[in-house]
């Protein structure tokens, strides 16, 4: 194919598509695209599509000096590799996405020929255009060459559906959503809500918080919210617009570029997309999982899809964007988040994602501990605990995060796609009865049942035991009243390996057995927030990396150990009055009251001890 056309938008002396001083300009003009992006586009403004394998129709020799540029495409030719101007191309972050092009060895640790399904290609797109609004045309695919709908396309097609299809009732929006929205709104501007939120909608169950994104910039949108809005972020700035002691996130369609990898190359924009589509699409782009790249317009009652997120969601499948390998390398939080998100909605991943959730495992210990213990926190305080913990140890990255109950698992012989239980999994089931997306608990609750369970790992007790440290966790360190109300305890317990057999305890011994065990717990807390031990932990579980991550705070580790002290010492907490009502305030549960942590931690103490279901096989058999 000959190349050598006359290369319109070329306005400097060097070709980025021939590699060579361009015959149709002259020196000295304004720089134009850089090689890399003209290589990915694949096309100059002439219309004439470029080869991507001779090396005389893609020449990128300015990357290397030219002798070696020569000598290295004919050694590189001869023994059938990838042309040596491509593959240094390829090395760059520029060009990384084109990982399917070549060998997956090259980007990734492993290949994935054997696993991976098909990649999508990715549709060009235009450069920057108009704010979107729904009065567009029909949202169907580009069909123009490169676009959606050309020959060989294999993405998604693009849908715009009612709500009405799914029954989604303005009532499942909360109303400080909608502040925020008709606020927005009346100035003008264009609003959606994105992410997970609409996914949560269609499945009808509650989201767990709403986010929005809209044409005005994060300047205008804080100066209409003055007072109650703060821009917070650096990679992906954000608004946090405070409305009736809740958090709305607002993002813009204009600031989204600040958060891109620059994996995503656009190009000139095809005929038979609407502007306003386009701007939807690009932003859908940019996001981690195609069930979250979905659009809602609640004033118009439609949902936008342009990455077959409906589909997916009727699979019941977490599927990255862009190819797994690239997304989880680009961010790699992205793999605790798919963990999260299967866990909590049931979903499965497909095989390439699945495979490189397993392999790119190591990578999370690589990110903030910050945000360790934000991802942490949302798989264990928002209902999917057990789940979570169970995906976690499958695909092997509860030994990086949790190296203590990765231990457990190992020891037990749990294997990682064990259907059964144990009490760690057991203790966390019970709390999710609990909890939901929209009734999380605080940090300190699920840190001090990770100690808990932990310290019986070790040291197996006598269900008494168990029971009355409960109760004087609950009671502020009231051990006279605990062991009173222990002792009049007559229900049949569940069988774990950390139970011992029952026997009769005096009082006495009674205290004593449980301020040891409290001591043993305290053991166990310090050890998982020491680095040395993490280490030592890690060491015990078989072909595991060398880790010593600690991502549990100094804050919730003081507060879980002063729990622990009021039973250890036997001294009621100074002040500290029980809840006496049973019921759970969830508003005080989410900040961390000494009452509801103390109250909760109990009711799944006993509720894993005493199963309701064991109570009702005892009334039956008397």
């Amino acid at each position: 194919m000959e190349a050598r056309t006359t290369h319109e938008w070329c306005k400097r002396d060097y070709c980025p598509v021939e590699g060579e001083m361009c015959p149709t300009q002259p020196m000295g003009h304004e720089a134009a695209r850089p090689p890399i992006e003209a290589a990915i586009v694949g096309r100059c403004r002439t219309r004439r599509r470029i080869a991507y394998s001779p090396p005389a129709h893609l020449c990128l020799s300015a990357l290397l000096p030219c002798g070696a540029s020569r000598r290295r495409r004919r050694r590189s030719s001869r023994r059938g590799a990838v042309p040596v101007p491509i593959a240094m191309a390829l090395r760059s972050p520029e060009l990384r996405w084109l990982g399917a092009l070549t060998r997956p060895g090259r980007l990734a640790p492993s290949p994935l020929a054997a696993l991976a399904s098909p990649r999508r290609r990715r549709a060009p797109s235009p450069s920057p255009s108009p704010s979107p609004s729904d009065s567009s045309t029909p949202s169907t695919a580009p069909s123009s060459a490169g676009g959606p709908g050309a020959e060989g396309w294999e993405g998604p097609e693009w849908k715009k559906v009612s709500a009405k299809r799914f029954g989604i009732k303005e009532s499942m929006i909360p109303a400080e959503a909608w502040n925020v929205l008709h606020r927005l709104r009346s100035r003008g501007y264009d609003v959606y809500l994105v992410g997970g939120c609409v996914r949560d909608l269609i499945m009808n169950k509650t989201p767990k918080d709403f986010d929005i994104i809209t044409t005005a910039d994060l300047r205008q949108v804080k100066d209409t919210f003055s007072g109650s809005a703060v821009i917070v972020g650096r990679r992906f700035p954000i608004v946090h617009v405070h409305e009736n002691d809740s958090i709305v996130e607002v993002s813009s369609f204009h600031t989204c570029a600040k958060g891109s990898s620059g994996n995503q190359i656009y190009s000139s924009k095809n005929q038979n997309c609407s502007k306003n589509d386009f701007v939807r699409w690009k932003n859908c782009q940019r996001r981690d999982f195609t069930i979250n790249g979905l659009m809602f317009n609640p004033y118009s009652e439609k949902i936008y899809d342009y990455l077959g997120g409906i589909e997916d969601i009727k699979k019941a499948k977490v599927r990255t964007v862009i190819p797994a390998g690239t997304s989880f390398q680009e961010d790699c939080a992205r793999i605790l988040r798919a963990i999260r998100i299967a866990a909590r909605l049931g979903f499965s991943f497909p095989k390439e994602t699945a495979y490189y959730v397993r392999t790119l495992a190591c990578s999370v210990a690589r990110l903030d501990k910050a945000r360790i213990l934000m991802e942490m926190n949302y798989m264990l305080a928002y209902g999917s605990a057990e789940a979570s913990l169970r995906l976690l140890w499958r695909f092997g990255l509860l030994e990086h995060l949790l190296p203590f109950q990765a231990a457990y698992f190992s020891s037990t012989r749990f294997k990682r796609k064990d259907k059964g239980t144990n009490m760690l999994l057991v203790l966390f089931s019970r709390l999710d009865n609990f909890l939901a997306p929209n009734r999380p608990c605080h940090n300190s609750l699920w840190i001090s049942l990770l100690a808990f369970h932990e310290a019986l790992a070790r040291q197996p007790q006598d269900p008494l035991v168990v029971a009355t440290f409960a109760l004087a966790f609950y009671l502020g360190g009231d051990m006279p009243l605990a062991v009173d109300i222990g002792k009049s305890i007559n229900r049949q317990h569940d069988t774990f390996q950390e139970l011992l057999e029952p026997k009769v305890w005096a009082d006495k011994h009674l205290v004593d057995e449980v301020q040891s065990f409290a001591a043993l717990m305290k053991r166990a807390l310090t050890d998982m927030t020491d680095e040395y031990f993490v280490a030592n932990a890690m060491a015990k579980i078989p072909q595991a990396p060398s880790s010593d991550l600690v991502f549990i705070p100094l804050q919730a580790y003081l507060k879980v150990l002063k729990f622990i002290e009021c039973v250890q010492y036997g001294k009621k907490e100074r002040g500290y009055e029980p809840k006496r009502d049973g019921k759970i305030n969830y508003h005080n549960l989410s900040y961390g009251t000494h009452a509801e942590i103390r109250n909760l931690f109990t009711l799944v103490v006993f509720d894993t001890l005493y199963p309701t279901n064991m109570e009702d096989q005892q009334d039956g058999s008397t």
